[in-house]
């Protein structure tokens, strides 16, 4: 039985995939992919985060091309059955389908890894050619020449060995081999690759330099394929009634196409609409928690910027290089970012980088609680303390929680430009996230209010907070009556609010803070 060579697995989990309640038809991408067979494009690496249908996307284009049975019942009624080339590729090739991730079970060295592959492709080669079985053939590519035919290469999960950190000294071998299987190969009808990393700078050799790449960071083709539009989010929240697109939203939209389209994260966004409760399922890998793994290369480099995404500001920076297999782990500002963008812990887009939604919101506020942010981490771990004192309506302790934040080493937070303020407000209340949907600089009522907390649940108050400098909280409450701040959540039919005036004084350095209720 096969192991590699025109199995049936692809079809068998694509139709799986295509019976599911929410599938979303990405078979379009087909027609694109048509366009490279037998060209000088036909080779294609593209590298996405976990969880963005990468496999799936594989899984189609493994039905779709293989001979070995007929998919016509599985895609006649999808998007590609309307393309004018639908039946011109249509199972067609011999398809070579590598999933790199799977390791050998008789001992985790290189030579049983790469035995393993090398082994399960001759031992399909024999069988579907057994003219061959009695030959001598010095490398798998020779093979495979031999058999005068034409093949089509789906290898998933390519950086597998990279990303794990397996095999170190024998990288370089592994390049080789998957060059000489594929690179200028008169047998290869197309290569379409996949995985996490960027392989374009890695290896003094360029041994994979024939791919061409879409990474997270540059791709303006095919990115509409990974992860799901809003068009198409919209639709599969009409196939059910208990979320909303602005609760799948909150959760789990983010990042952006380079013509600014929003990008959801398809996999969180299925398991919502399943279980029918938006929240976090973000998995993580091996190592640490991802985000405190990458910030812990430099977290004083970073730490002010990670303050500033948690308020919901972008932070202006221009990364151009990737983050890439092979490379050592990061050191620099520039760098730890471009490794989080590439594993979908950052959105990036149009020189802006920002945490995406409040999935990746949650694994940066567990981040801030590590005792290597200082003085940060003290204040969010006692922002359920702050939260409570405010229900409590104890504005003298609310006062104190935010002027001990006041002289840490953290330059934002000094208040030296008109957002700092708003930054130790924001890690004060961080628990409240829990409980609230908080709104940042929001019109309510005449004006803009600098906070609004909307109660998730029904026996909370609301809250509206309305920060001063050099004036009084007094002034700040007197704005928020003024300018009925409060309108928003009356809209809500939220009657019980609380109205937070919060007053710093540069001259004594001391915070002030007045909670009354409104009636």
């Amino acid at each position: 039985m096969a192991v590699y060579l025109n199995t049936n697995s692809a079809l068998i989990l694509y139709k799986e995939l295509k019976n599911s309640e929410y599938f979303v038809d990405k078979s379009s991408m087909i027609e694109a992919i048509n366009r490279r067979i037998r060209t000088n494009t036909k080779y294609i690496c593209i590298t996405k985060p976990r969880r963005f249908g990468k496999t799936s996307i594989l899984n189609m284009m493994g039905a779709y091309y293989c001979k070995a049975y007929d998919s016509g019942e599985v895609f006649d009624a999808l998007a590609i059955g309307k393309s004018g080339q639908y039946t011109v590729h249509l199972n067609r090739y011999n398809v070579i389908n590598i999933c790199l991730s799977n390791l050998p079970e008789d001992g985790n060295t290189y030579e049983n890894y790469i035995n393993l592959i090398k082994c399960s492709l001759k031992d399909d080669l024999t069988e579907a050619y057994p003219e061959l079985g009695d030959k001598e053939f010095r490398k798998i590519s020779d093979m495979l020449a031999a058999t005068n035919d034409e093949f089509v290469f789906l290898i998933d999960e390519w950086d597998y060995i990279f990303s794990h950190n397996l095999y170190l000294e024998n990288q370089g071998d592994f390049l080789e081999f998957l060059r000489d299987l594929i690179k200028d190969r008169a047998y290869v009808a197309m290569a379409y690759m996949t995985g996490v990393l960027p392989i374009k700078q890695y290896s003094t050799g360029s041994a994979l330099n024939m791919f061409r790449e879409y990474t997270m960071l540059n791709d303006p083709f095919f990115e509409r394929y990974f992860g799901f539009s809003e068009d198409e989010v919209k639709s599969l929240c009409r196939r059910q009634s208990r979320l909303s697109l602005d609760e799948i939203s909150e959760w789990y939209d983010g990042y952006q196409a380079k013509d600014g389209g929003h990008i959801y994260n398809p996999r969180s966004v299925i398991c919502a609409l399943e279980d029918g409760a938006c929240q976090s399922y973000w998995t993580r890998t091996g190592k640490m928690d991802e985000v405190l793994f990458f910030l812990k290369h430099n977290i004083g480099e970073v730490r002010e910027d990670v303050v500033k995404m948690v308020n919901l500001m972008p932070v202006r920076i221009e990364i151009k290089k990737e983050y890439t297999a092979g490379q050592e782990s990061p050191v620099n500002r520039k760098e730890i970012y471009a490794a989080m963008i590439i594993y979908g812990l950052l959105a990036y887009h149009d020189g802006e980088i920002r945490i995406p939604n409040k999935e990746l919101m949650i694994e940066f506020e567990s981040a801030l609680e590590d005792d290597d942010f200082g003085y940060v981490a003290e204040l969010v771990r006692n922002s359920n303390a702050i939260l409570d004192a405010t229900l409590e309506q104890k504005g003298d302790v609310v006062a104190s929680y935010l002027h001990r934040i006041h002289n840490s080493e953290i330059p934002i937070l000094k208040y030296n430009d008109e957002n700092s303020l708003s930054c130790v407000v924001t890690l004060a209340y961080l628990s409240a996230r829990n409980k609230y949907k908080v709104e940042r600089e929001i019109k309510s009522g005449k004006g803009f209010v600098d906070f609004i907390f909307h109660p998730r649940r029904r026996n909370l108050p609301g809250i509206v907070i309305e920060l001063k400098a050099d004036s009084s909280p007094e002034a700040a409450l007197g704005q928020i009556m003024e300018r009925e701040y409060c309108e928003k959540l009356r809209e809500e039919k939220i009657e019980d609010i609380l109205a937070v005036g919060i007053n710093y004084n540069s001259g004594s350095k001391e915070h002030q803070c007045v909670i009354r209720k409104v009636f």
